[in-house]
C-alpha cells in the first residue's frame, strides 16, 4: 500500500480533450502499476484495516502537517481514479453482455427501436451503449412526438431529434395537449396556454426563479426552424405536422415553416396565435398534397381574416383535400360554401364554434358534386345556426340527399337562433324532423343535444360574452338582423335551386359587418 501511495507511476494523469490520443508508458512501468493494483485488490475488504493502515502511514511518513495534506489529496485522487475506472469497466462489461444476450441483430433492434414512441426510444437509448447506438439511427425519429399535458419540451431536444431524423422524418407533433382525456379531432377544444397548466405545485408566476424554469421548458417561434435548415432536407418528405398551444409561434414562423413541407398530408393547428388567411395561403401555395386540415383558433369568433380570393385559391391549389376542421373562426355562409363544395372529394367537415355561420351553406347541397361525398359534419355550438336552416337540412336528407352521411352533429349549449333574431333562442323545435331522420337512417349517428324545453338562457350573460369577441353598434346590429331576414326570405321560396354558384359574394356582402380583423392587437396585449 506505501509503495501505491507513493509510486509516481501509479497517478494516471487526467487527460485534456484537445490532445492526441495519450502515448501509452513504458512496458516495465505497466507491469509495475500492474503488480501494485494487483497487490490492493488483494487486500482483506475490512474498512477498519484500511483506516488503521492509512493512519499508521500519516503518522510514520508524514513529519509535518502539509506532507499528511498533499497524502490525503494523493488518496483521494487515486481512490477517484480507480473508482472512474471501475465504473468504466462495468459498463464496457454490461455493454457487452447485452451484445451477446441481446437476440436481435442490429438491423432488426433499429427496426424495433423504430416503432416505439418518443418517450419509449429515449428510455431505451439510456438503458446501455448498444441500444444507445441503435436509437441514433435516423428511422428512429421518423415519428416524432413531443406532445405533452404540461410543458416539458424546449426548442433544442426538438432540433436534436430533428436533424437525427433528416430526411427520414415523416411525422412531426409538438406542444402542450390539455389533458389525457382529450384527443386531437374530439369536439372538446383543445386551446390551452400555459397560465392556466395542469400542473400549478410548486409554481408561481410572481416568482422570477420558478417563471424563468417553466419558460425554459416552453417551445418558441423557432422550434421549426430545424425544419428549414440543411436546404430544407428534413421537411422535404414530412407527412404529417400537428401543433398545439406553442403559444409564441408567429406567421412567420409557420410559413417559413410550411414552405419547407411540399409533402404534407396532414396538418393540424391548435390554439395558435396565427391568422387563418395567413396561413391558408400558405398551404394553398406551399402544400398542394394536404388531404386533412385541421385549424382551431386560440380566440373564438375574433379571427375573420378569411376572403373569399383565399378560398378559391385554397380549393384550386389543394384539390385532395378530404377533411377540413376551422374551429372557432369568424366564418360566413357564401365563404363556407366555397370550400364545401370546391373540395370535391370532401368527406369530413367540422365548424364547430365557429361564428357568424347560419347553415345558408348547405342549401341544395347533398346533391351536388361538393356534398354527395360527405360523412361527417359537425356544426356544433356554433352561435348563428338557425333553427330553419337545420330543419331544411335534415328535410333534404329524408328527400335522399346526403346518402354518405353518417355523423351528424348540431348540438348547441344555448340553443339555435330563430328565424327572425339570433337572441330568440329554439331549445326543442318540433319543425326539425330529428326522429324522422333517425327512423329513416338507423345507420347516421345524430347528435342534437340542446337545453330542456322552457330553460332560461341568460340572455345578457350572452351579450356580455359576444362583447368580448366583437363591440356591436345598435345600428349595425339592427342591420345585420335585418340583411340576416331578408336574405331567409328571398332564399325560403328557392330551396332546392342552386343558390351559391353565382353572385353569392355579391349577395351576402351585406352580411359581413367588420372585415377588418384585430388579432395582431390581441397578441400585443398578452
Amino acid at each position: 500500500m506505501d509503495a501505491l501511495l507513493y509510486s509516481p507511476t501509479s497517478m494516471a494523469k487526467r487527460p485534456c480533450p484537445s490532445q492526441t490520443p495519450r502515448p501509452q508508458p513504458p512496458l516495465n512501468q505497466m507491469d509495475h502499476t500492474d503488480h501494485l493494483l494487483e497487490a490492493f485488490l488483494a487486500l482483506t475488504d475490512s474498512p477498519s484495516s484500511i483506516d488503521l493502515s492509512f493512519d499508521r502511514l500519516l503518522d510514520s511518513r508524514a513529519s509535518s502537517d502539509v506532507d499528511q495534506t498533499l497524502l490525503i489529496n494523493r488518496a483521494l485522487r487515486l481512490g477517484t481514479a480507480l473508482l472512474g475506472a471501475a465504473n468504466r469497466s462495468a459498463r464496457k462489461r454490461a455493454s457487452k453482455h447485452n451484445s451477446l444476450a441481446w437476440a436481435l441483430p442490429p438491423d432488426l433492434t433499429i427496426k424495433v427501436f423504430s416503432m416505439l414512441d418518443t418517450q419509449s426510444l429515449c428510455y431505451a437509448a439510456a438503458t446501455c451503449s448498444l441500444f444507445n447506438k441503435c436509437a441514433r439511427d435516423p428511422s428512429c425519429y421518423a415519428n416524432i412526438d413531443l406532445t405533452t399535458v404540461v410543458p416539458k419540451v424546449n426548442n433544442a431536444v426538438v432540433s436534436t431529434m430533428i436533424h437525427r431524423a433528416g430526411k427520414a422524418l415523416r411525422s412531426l407533433k409538438l406542444g402542450v395537449v390539455p389533458g389525457p382525456t382529450v384527443s386531437p379531432g374530439s369536439c372538446q377544444p383543445l386551446v390551452y396556454t400555459i397560465r392556466n397548466s395542469v400542473d400549478v405545485s410548486n409554481f408561481s408566476w410572481n416568482d422570477k426563479r420558478s417563471r424563468q424554469g417553466k419558460e425554459s421548458l416552453t417551445l418558441t417561434r423557432s422550434c421549426l426552424s430545424p425544419l428549414v435548415a440543411d436546404n430544407a432536407a428534413p421537411g422535404s418528405l414530412l407527412r404529417r405536422l400537428h401543433l398545439y398551444n406553442i403559444e409564441r409561434m408567429d406567421n412567420t414562423s409557420l410559413c417559413g415553416a410550411l414552405s419547407a413541407c411540399p409533402s404534407l398530408l396532414d396538418l393540424e393547428i391548435v390554439g395558435l396565435h396565427v391568422e387563418l388567411r395567413q396561413t391558408l395561403m400558405s398551404v394553398s401555395a406551399n402544400c398542394h398534397l394536404i388531404e386533412r386540415l385541421f385549424f382551431e383558433s386560440s380566440k373564438t369568433g375574433r379571427d375573420d381574416s378569411l376572403k373569399s380570393p383565399t378560398c378559391i385559391d385554397l380549393v384550386n391549389n389543394c384539390p385532395h383535400l378530404t377533411s377540413l376542421a376551422l374551429r372557432g373562426f369568424k366564418l360566413q355562409d357564401h365563404k363556407v360554401r366555397i370550400l364545401v363544395k370546391g373540395f370535391r372529394k370532401l368527406r369530413y367537415i367540422d365548424f364547430s364554434t365557429s361564428y357568424s355561420i347560419t347553415g345558408g351553406f348547405l342549401r341544395n347541397l347533398g346533391s351536388s358534386v361538393g356534398g354527395n361525398l360527405l360523412e361527417v359534419l359537425i356544426l356544433r355550438d356554433c352561435m348563428h345556426l338557425k333553427e330553419v336552416e337545420v330543419a331544411r337540412f335534415l328535410t333534404a336528407v329524408l328527400a335522399g340527399d346526403f346518402k354518405c352521411l353518417k355523423h351528424l352533429d348540431i348540438s348547441n349549449k344555448e340553443g339555435l337562433a330563430s328565424e327572425g333574431d339570433w337572441y330568440n333562442r329554439c331549445y326543442n323545435s318540433r319543425v326539425i324532423p330529428i326522429k324522422q331522420v333517425l327512423a329513416e337512417r338507423p345507420e347516421m349517428c345524430l347528435l342534437a343535444e340542446f337545453p330542456t324545453e322552457g330553460s332560461f338562457v341568460d340572455i345578457d350573460q350572452m351579450i356580455d360574452s359576444m362583447q368580448d369577441i366583437e363591440v356591436f353598434l345598435p345600428s349595425q346590429l339592427s342591420s345585420h338582423t335585418s340583411d340576416a331576414s331578408m336574405f331567409l326570405s328571398s332564399s325560403e321560396s328557392s330551396y332546392n335551386s342552386d343558390q351559391g354558384s353565382g353572385n353569392e359574394d355579391g349577395r351576402d356582402a351585406s352580411y359581413v359587418i367588420y372585415e377588418e380583423s384585430s388579432d395582431e392587437v390581441d397578441f400585443l396585449m398578452l
